[in-house]
């Protein structure tokens, strides 16, 4: 692991969430948990899923062309994120090489559905959260997510206390 869950949470996470005006204990909790979910907090490519969250290039097109196009000021702002010249050359791309924009493109997942957000600390209504509004299809459970929270998170939280 090149980075620590607490380096992600406080210097990608939070300051993302942060810069788009959406911050929230919850918010930082479920893509923690997501990153930890996907990829096991670093495995950058699994068949068409790619970066920190393994999002396909299909999800990535339908947050611009379903959900950001209708929001153009915040569209800027995720567009200000990514690289000038390596966004235009290969987008998804920027999910793998830039990991504010991929968070960016992460939360925006959850938050075309406006959906009520699950309490920040109930790590089941968490992964409830995240199965049914990022990967329904996944082959992924609750329990995985809860599990791989508790290890890849809390246990290092722990171990760096």
């Amino acid at each position: 692991m090149i980075f620590t869950a607490d380096d992600l949470r406080r210097l990608v996470i939070r300051e993302t969430l942060n810069y788009l005006d959406d911050w929230s204990l919850t918010a930082e909790n479920l893509l923690l948990g997501t990153a930890a979910q996907e990829s096991g907090l670093g495995g950058w490519h699994e068949g068409r899923r790619v970066g920190l969250y393994h999002i396909t290039p299909a999800m990535h097109r339908a947050v611009w062309d379903k959900y950001l196009i209708h929001n153009p000021s915040l569209a800027s702002e995720i567009r200000g994120i990514a690289g000038q010249h390596s966004f235009l050359k290969a987008p998804h791309g920027e999910l793998v090489t830039n990991l504010k924009y991929a968070t960016a493109i992460a939360w925006m997942i959850y938050r075309r559905g406006e959906q009520d957000l699950p309490n920040a600390h109930n790590l089941i209504a968490l992964g409830k959260f995240w199965h049914r509004h990022f990967h329904p299809k996944s082959k992924g459970t609750v329990a995985d997510f809860v599990s791989n929270y508790q290890s890849l998170i809390q246990e290092q939280d722990k171990a760096a206390a």
